[in-house]
């Protein structure tokens, strides 16, 4: 048996494929194939189902699996042991991150990470929430930044900041006039949403205490859902109806005109809580204080605490 070996079967859990997994083991299919039924024969027991696609793991090969991640867990610990001794940060971290935060947050901080530890390699992906904890759970990725709310499972969540809901309206908006908004302003009808999957999406629905049933009786002819909350700012313009913007989207708009458009809201002001998500078995804690260290260094100091917000899920 050996540490490549098992690197390959985890691999094949992994992508579900004997060739996707040989591609991401920079090996030929037959190497990875001959291998895994080399560690087979030598454990006396069959790990994959192989007649069904995608592959799937025997009830004994589920048990051989979970051993093989923990002894690659801790061959993984002993280079980090090193990395720490030697004051060192090196290697890769696949972070997941959604598309309402990484729009605004990692051009804050990104250049300034890469700038400062040069040797780590960020493989950034971005995706729904969903996908961000599917990801997690089957270890494709080993952190994601997200909006917090309880999850089941084995994850553990680390806040970083707390981030203010804005409203943006179109020019001619009835509340247009108004210095700051309140939930009870608030028609679900007048809004743009994203599509599902997106919790942005549910955070609006919650701010404006509505559910999915209320806002499909919109009596507009068309129904917008985006996936990018982009295209969802240009329809505001365009007078098709209004959206929840996160605090750090304000930073990228230069018009002053739209600056009109915004709206605060009065006390307690609807916000999501911005964190990482990370296994319990995730290791690379020194890579993942490096991150936080840079977000934090340039998130507005108001946006650290919760004072007398109404934190949305």
């Amino acid at each position: 048996m050996t540490l490549t070996q098992l690197e390959y079967i985890v691999a094949v859990e992994k992508y579900g494929n004997f060739s996707e997994a040989a591609t991401h083991c920079f090996v030929t299919q037959p190497t990875l194939s001959m291998q895994i039924q080399k560690l087979e024969e030598e454990l006396n027991a069959i790990i994959f189902k192989r007649e069904k696609q995608p592959i799937e793991p025997t009830e004994i090969g589920k048990k051989i699996l979970e051993q093989a991640k923990n002894i690659l867990k801790e061959k993984e610990k002993l280079h980090i042991i090193l990395q720490l001794e030697r004051g060192e940060f090196v290697g890769s971290l696949k972070v997941a991150i959604i598309p309402t935060i990484s729009s605004y947050l990692l051009p804050m901080f990104l250049s300034n990470f890469i700038k400062n530890y040069p040797e780590v390699e960020l493989i950034i992906d971005e995706v729904t929430t969903e996908e961000v904890l599917n990801g997690l759970t089957k270890g494709i990725y080993d952190l994601g930044i997200i909006a917090l709310r309880s999850y089941n499972g084995n994850f553990i969540t680390e806040p970083l900041y707390y981030e203010p809901f804005v409203a943006f309206l179109p020019s001619d908006h009835k509340l247009i006039k108004k210095k700051k908004l309140c939930q009870e302003d608030l028609n679900v009808k007048d809004f743009l949403l994203l599509k599902e999957g997106h919790c942005l999406r549910e955070q609006t629905l919650s701010v404006c205490k509505s559910s999915e049933s209320d806002w499909l009786l919109k009596s507009n002819k068309v129904v917008f859902e985006s996936g990018n909350l982009e295209t969802l700012i240009k329809l505001v313009d365009q007078k098709f109806g209004m959206t929840l913007l996160p605090y750090l989207a304000l930073q990228y708009i230069n018009d002053k005109k739209k600056l009109n458009q915004i709206k605060e809201f009065k006390q307690p002001v609807p916000k999501r809580e911005i964190g990482f998500i990370y296994s319990s078995s995730f290791i690379k804690t020194h890579i993942l204080n490096a991150i936080k260290n840079e977000i934090l260094n340039v998130i507005p100091s108001d946006l650290k605490k919760d004072k007398n917000g109404l934190i949305i899920h």
